[in-house]
């Protein structure tokens, strides 16, 4: 019964997927540190930090895909979400190094004393506890994405309006944050972290740690997202994307739904973030560039709008596809992204995960097998 309940949660795809995270999460820890290096299954730490961080751009991506996949929202600056998460992740990270830093300063910061700060701005307060820190990354991200949400929901802003000003929006708090007085380490951002809960973040245990929880996390993500376009309030979300204006005229209260899924996919975007920065080791105002939101887009589309299954795929894939070509092809990877968007939009508009469902319904379907209580002419013949 509870395995129904669960597959009926999962789907057949979302099952195939939390079956490669299990199996993600016990192949690549035992490759790294029981595996021989000289072999070619060898999982070296370097690629555990990569694999971390492409989940991270998973969840990321299965955060655009709850609003724009099943709600319509088109979100060109969840990116900025995802900076803020990252944000509140590096202040904590930077209280941790306390005398540790090159000043040795035990309560600022080093960038901070370069700057000639007397005293530690008022917003940098509780950072050096840990459970404070968490409550931000997905509170300072909720909390902007529910003022954001009130006021353009409210105004009735859709479309590509929207789209614009959520761009608008991460250009201008990526502005801000390059700002030296603003007090998040200008252009450098925060960066140099030692630690976090006294586990070294250079230890391939802790490595290998973070890589775990970001399995998690996205494996619980994915089923919270499940959960919610599964119940009564994910077809009102899917009504919404599909007809906003009937939806309406027939008693619901649209812009509450659509600032509630904001809202949370918002603070998904915080969590991803969180676990990205101590397993890149920085966080720098690049992060809120909306040319970041729109690749996170591109890979929702690749992957298949309105799947969470395809958000996935396409988050990891797209990532994959890019460290290799930047690498083998560096010139020409932008138009290749680029052109990929187009093609997919052209002649794959539900991604992957919507090609391979469509192949599955135009294949024949099996014959029906033939009785074996029936006796075959041949031997009816033979008993003649």
């Amino acid at each position: 019964m509870i395995s129904g309940r669960f597959l009926r949660l999962t789907g057949t795809s979302g099952l195939i997927l939390l079956a490669c995270l299990l199996a993600a999460a016990i192949y690549v820890p035992v490759a790294n540190q029981f595996i021989d290096p000289g072999s070619p299954f060898h999982v070296n730490t370097a690629s555990v930090v990569v694999f971390g961080k492409y989940l991270c751009f998973a969840m990321l991506a299965l955060s655009i895909d709850l609003v724009w996949g099943y709600c319509g929202i088109l979100s060109l600056g969840h990116g900025a979400f995802f900076a803020l998460g990252g944000y509140a992740m590096g202040m904590h990270l930077m209280r941790e190094i306390g005398p540790r830093g090159v000043y040795g300063n035990p309560i600022l910061p080093d960038f901070m004393v370069f700057l000639n700060w007397e005293s530690l701005p008022w917003f940098w307060y509780g950072f050096d506890m840990f459970w404070f820190a968490m409550v931000m990354v997905v509170l300072v991200p909720g909390l902007l994405a529910f003022v954001f949400g009130f006021l353009a929901f409210r105004s009735r802003v859709t479309g590509v309006y929207l789209s614009i000003i959520t761009q608008a929006m991460a250009f201008a708090l990526m502005l801000a944050f390059f700002r030296n007085e603003m007090g998040f380490g200008g252009n450098n951002g925060l960066t140099d972290f030692k630690d976090v809960l006294g586990f070294d973040l250079q230890a391939d245990s802790t490595r290998i740690g973070l890589y775990l929880l970001s399995i998690a996390a996205l494996a619980v993500m994915f089923l919270i997202c499940r959960a919610i376009v599964l119940s009564r309030l994910g077809k009102v979300l899917i009504a919404v994307r599909d007809a906003e204006s009937r939806t309406r005229f027939i008693g619901y209260r649209v812009e509450h739904y659509k600032l509630f899924v904001f809202t949370v996919s918002a603070m998904m975007a915080g969590v991803a973030g969180a676990l990205y920065v101590p397993q890149v080791g920085i966080i720098n105002p690049g992060e809120f560039a909306p040319a970041n939101s729109i690749e996170a887009v591109i890979w929702v589309a690749v992957g298949g709008r309105g799947t969470l299954v395809g958000a996935v795929i396409g988050g990891i894939g797209v990532n994959l596809a890019k460290s290799y070509f930047t690498g083998a092809l560096p010139e020409i990877w932008l138009f290749a992204l680029g052109g990929l968007f187009v093609v997919v939009t052209l002649f794959m508009p539900k991604g992957i995960l919507g090609l391979i469902s469509h192949w599955r319904r135009r294949q024949p379907p099996p014959e029906p097998a033939a009785e074996t209580g029936a006796p075959s002419s041949t031997a009816a013949e033979e008993r003649a």
